[in-house]
């Protein structure tokens, strides 16, 4: 059996291991990477995915949609990758009084080097539509704080960083502040949610918190249960799910008839 999320309704993971001869599980990365600073705690700071979903759930019409949005507010969103890029472009659309993206790594440059980073995946400047749309980017720059008022966040302290043998250094006299009505964390995705069912299977995590299997067997420490994808290797790219999500398909077929003719 394959299960793509952490378990089903009313039927624990136990009863599952139960019940079939074999399970993968093959859920997302979704234990988001939070940022730990002073000020963490105040009202209009949160993770990108429980901002981004509100608005397809406005469109498709649900009612009882939480009034979060970025509506004549000072947006700032912490990461530089495609969910804040949703993000900026999403609360373009909502009305925001201005919006700034941040990310940590320094600015890459506008065409890649491809005799230096193939087959690997090119670092280059990448510009979406949402960009597009309006926004203020800003690349080297750590977020220290958060200042707020009524229990409401209301400005973001930040410095500029260096980086230097692959160590990360605040720039002297640096520091900078901006408004800030609603500050998106969309900074990736640390490993699996262990919570639930991957828990109650009793696998074993590796060093980065994801479910420890090879990549011949893809079986983890618990007999029958197999491992593959963002589970199993953490937060990575559609063509990586793909081809492990094969590999562990030919890996079971081989574990319960003894062969397979599965491409690998």
């Amino acid at each position: 059996m394959h299960v793509g999320g952490q378990g089903e309704d009313g039927v624990s993971a136990l009863e599952l291991l139960h019940d079939f001869d074999a399970i993968a599980i093959t859920a997302g990365s979704e234990h988001a990477r939070d940022l730990e600073v002073p000020g963490r705690e105040l009202d209009g700071i949160c993770f990108a995915m429980d901002f981004l979903p509100l608005q397809n759930h406005r469109v498709a019409g649900d009612a009882d949609v939480p009034p979060l949005t970025a509506h004549g507010k000072h947006v700032i969103v912490i990461g530089g990758g495609d969910t804040g890029s949703d993000c900026v472009g999403t609360s373009n659309r909502q009305g925001a009084a201005s919006i700034v993206q941040f990310e940590l790594l320094a600015q890459p440059p506008e065409h890649e080097n491809k005799p230096l980073v193939w087959p690997y995946w090119p670092m280059k400047l990448r510009t979406s539509t949402s960009h597009e749309e309006g926004c203020q980017r800003d690349w080297a720059v750590q977020t220290k704080a958060f200042e707020g008022e009524g229990g409401k966040v209301k400005a973001l302290s930040a410095c500029r960083v260096d980086w230097k043998d692959g160590k990360l250094y605040d720039v002297p006299g640096s520091e900078f502040a901006l408004k800030a009505d609603l500050v998106l964390l969309a900074m990736g995705y640390l490993h699996p949610v262990h919570e639930g069912m991957l828990d109650e299977l009793g696998v074993k995590y590796d060093a980065r918190g994801n479910v420890a299997a090879d990549t011949e067997s893809y079986q983890t420490s618990v007999p029958k249960v197999f491992a593959a994808g963002d589970t199993r290797r953490g937060q990575s790219l559609i063509v990586w799910a793909i081809r492990e999500g094969r590999q562990c398909a030919r890996a079971v077929d081989e574990f319960l008839v003894g062969s397979s003719e599965l491409p690998r």
